[in-house]
């Protein structure tokens, strides 16, 4: 067995004028954990998806084992040993778990299906993920639907493991259960390739960090000669600070008051107990809390898409008459028709948020088809508001008409965060707005949330990283177990203080 498990070489893949891989050459070696880093469309999901059989390289070779590979598509892939956990869920939504699992694969004779629920369980109790191999995809949150792609390449035993933005929704107990399977993984000689933007996993799971920028191969280093500084630099050529503005709330104007949000899931266990909470106009409000606190439903509530019991309220104030308008029980369309200046940006981006098969504009249009006229929608409008969201946060895209699943995963986020503000929302709510951004774009978000904030939205921000909540936001939400165990003010709360009360352990330190 060669020491070199991949060698790529002379690697370039364009889509149309954009070129994703320049003559990308580089090395993965048996028994390591190689890091990939870069800002958003740098290229890195591509390369992996050439490697994954998804795409196929326009000019280079790919070597798997010191054997020259001719990898034509996925299945190609798994032959030679190489599994891909991709960003976006590959997954069909009414099958359970375990028919997701070992989905395409052969079998001999009839599928016994308690046998593969039973591996699956088996698996799932080894590596300590909590997954119910029967469940159906469609009952099943992010965090969920990422344990069951994490277990389905587990499962096919892949030499090569290949985990695009792998933590983006797992809580920090399972990040650290993920790396210790990792490592183990890279003891037993596989190789392992992560591509993820959180530089502190970087330094703390890999061995060596390859870096691209603008498509480019820009050189590797090992991990204990590099820093979160150095590592940035060489990402984005340029020296970057982390300075999140957060300017004083001028006139804050109440918008919502939610009261006793309560709400059940399809098999009746309870998900949100008398949530409540007053956002302002011209301030940022954090939610912070373990995940599967119930932060999704709770914004799912607000706008309409979650079922709520008949206690819960949700009072909307559009202007400072203080004539409100109750929004449980009515559907996101009936909101609308209101008047009601919400805008949604949801944790599942492709499932919910956007359409993948639609282009950029399309998807533009989703938020405006109504202004059409007899039968006609108006496609000027959302054509002009794509190409000002793909100007304003540099969205690397062939252009407006490139289908949104063509795009990478900070590329998809972009747009939808644009596409929301730009609708000029009094109630932004956004849920983990920066995941799988690079640092570049996340600064970019905070600057646009604040721009908000600055014109009197009241803006509801749902974040996983403590320091940008507790530097970004004015005050915190804090959740555990689908109720609130504080509210803090964001300038003096510390990091502790919200960790005990994200884990039940803080009554001392509510606010």
């Amino acid at each position: 067995m060669s020491s070199v498990a991949i060698q790529l070489s002379g690697i370039t893949k364009t889509f149309g004028e954009v070129a994703a891989n320049k003559n990308i050459s580089l090395e993965v070696y048996w028994g390591e954990i190689l890091s990939l880093l870069g800002e958003n469309g740098s290229g890195k999901t591509t390369l992996m998806n050439i490697l994954s059989g998804i795409y196929y390289p326009d000019s280079g070779q790919v070597f798997v084992d010191g054997k020259e590979a001719n990898i034509r598509c996925p299945k190609d892939s798994y032959e030679l040993g190489i599994g891909m956990v991709h960003q976006h869920f590959k997954l069909v939504d009414n099958m359970t778990a375990a028919e997701n699992i070992v989905l395409g694969l052969k079998n001999k004779g009839r599928i016994n299906r308690k046998e593969i629920a039973e591996k699956v369980r088996q698996i799932a109790e080894n590596y300590g993920f909590n997954i119910n191999p029967e469940r159906k995809v469609y009952d099943m949150s992010v965090s969920e639907k990422q344990t069951v792609e994490i277990i389905k390449v587990l499962y096919r035993g892949a030499k090569i493991l290949i985990l695009d933005e792998p933590t983006a929704v797992l809580t920090a107990q399972e990040t650290e259960k993920l790396f210790a399977i990792l490592r183990k993984m890279r003891d037993n000689g596989k190789s392992i390739i992560i591509i993820t933007h959180k530089l502190q996993e970087v330094l703390s799971v890999s061995d060596r960090i390859a870096v691209l920028r603008k498509g480019e191969y820009i050189g590797s280093v090992k991990t204990s000669e590099a820093t979160a500084q150095s590592l940035t630099e060489m990402m984005v050529g340029r020296r970057i600070t982390l300075n999140i503005d957060r300017p004083e709330p001028e006139n804050p104007t109440l918008r919502l008051h939610v009261k006793d949000i309560t709400c059940f899931n399809e098999e009746g266990v309870k998900i949100l107990d008398k949530v409540s909470f007053s956002a302002y106009g011209g301030e940022i409000l954090g939610i912070a809390g373990i995940s599967g606190s119930g932060q999704r439903e709770l914004l799912e509530s607000i706008a309409g898409l979650y079922p709520t019991t008949r206690e819960s309220s949700v009072l909307y104030y559009p202007d400072e008459s203080g004539q409100e308008i109750q929004l449980i029980g009515k559907r996101p369309m009936e909101i609308k028709r209101l008047g009601v200046a919400l805008s949604f940006v949801p944790e599942d981006r492709l499932g919910m948020g956007l359409v993948g098969s639609m282009d950029i504009a399309e998807n533009m249009m989703l938020r405006s088809y109504l202004r059409g006229k007899l039968g006609f929608t108006d496609r000027r409008h959302p054509r002009k508001l794509a190409e000002y969201v793909i100007r304003k946060l540099g969205v690397v895209t062939p252009g407006v008409s490139t289908p949104v699943s063509r795009l990478s995963g900070g590329n998809v986020q972009k747009v939808l965060v644009g596409r929301e503000i730009a609708a000029t929302p009094k109630v932004l709510m956004t849920a983990y707005p920066v995941r799988g951004l690079d640092i570049n774009t996340s600064y970019t978000i905070y600057a646009l949330l604040n721009e908000q904030k600055k014109k009197g939205t009241a803006v509801i921000f749902v974040g996983e990283d403590l320091d940008v909540l507790l530097e970004l936001c004015d005050r915190i939400v804090v959740m555990c177990k689908g109720r609130v165990s504080g509210i803090v003010d964001g300038r003096t709360a510390t990091k502790e203080q919200v960790g005990l009360l994200m884990t039940s352990l803080g009554e001392e330190a509510k606010v």
